[in-house]
């Protein structure tokens, strides 16, 4: 059965979050909000939002941040929880083309075992450096996964079905803060998932605020790849027999 949810990760993100939820809540599907240890500010709108939402938005809350992935998993969680097959993750800020929420879905719902991610079309707001910068990631994850399938690692609007993320949470650690988008996406293709690319507007953000730390999160992602890439290779028979499989 497919029976999606939106989840939204938020942390300090009250001046967008209220158009971002409502075109989201414009296509019919439940909400599941978390604060990731807001602001008092950012926090105050939460609650009003899911109090103006009620049954549409559930509000879930971090005492401590714990990082866009942790978020996230939070989110997956209550999804499980609430009986939910599949989330369609979009971020808070308002980079992200909400209005393609329906191909996304029918994608999903046409494979349901796949994940649904977005490869970003730019508009003229993006940075130039970290649209070139996003290019070594690309690199090395198609080296780390030994193909093409993952045409982009780095862009948060996806679809996935719960259970097998749940299930590679459950028994690895995963990265929980930039390196979140990226990890989950390889390890998932690891565990056999198929991952389906669509192209989606992106634009950079509507509120202006940005949580990525130059110096840990470059940290933290040159240390994931550096591990993916010694855990690809035990892994290269069965990278290279799935690709010529397919």
């Amino acid at each position: 059965m497919f029976h999606p949810c939106v989840v939204i990760p938020v942390y300090n993100h009250e001046h967008a979050i209220g158009k971002v939820l409502d075109q989201v809540l414009a296509h019919g599907l439940p909400v599941i909000l978390v604060d990731d240890a807001s602001s008092p500010s950012c926090a105050a709108t939460l609650d009003a939002l899911a109090a103006a939402h009620p049954g549409r938005v559930v509000l879930e809350r971090h005492a401590v941040n714990q990082g866009k992935g942790g978020a996230v998993l939070t989110g997956f969680r209550r999804a499980a929880k609430d009986g939910y097959s599949h989330v369609l993750q979009v971020d808070a800020d308002g980079q992200h083309c909400v209005a393609d929420m329906e191909r996304f879905l029918d994608a999903a719902r046409a494979r349901p075992r796949a994940v649904v991610a977005g490869c970003p079309v730019y508009d003229e707001s993006v940075p130039a450096l970290r649209l070139y910068a996003r290019y070594l990631t690309h690199v090395w994850v198609w080296i780390n996964t030994l193909s093409l399938a993952i045409r982009d690692s780095m862009c948060g609007f996806r679809v996935y079905p719960v259970a097998p993320v749940l299930a590679l949470a459950q028994r690895r650690r995963l990265g929980l803060r930039m390196n979140f988008d990226i990890e989950i996406l390889v390890r998932l293709y690891w565990d056999g998932v198929e991952v389906v690319n669509l192209p989606t507007k992106v634009g950079y953000p509507e509120d202006g605020v940005s949580h990525f730390k130059a110096w840990t999160d470059n940290v933290l992602i040159t240390r994931m790849h550096v591990n993916l890439f010694f855990g690809m290779l035990p892994r290269i028979p069965s990278l290279l027999g799935r690709k010529w499989r397919t």
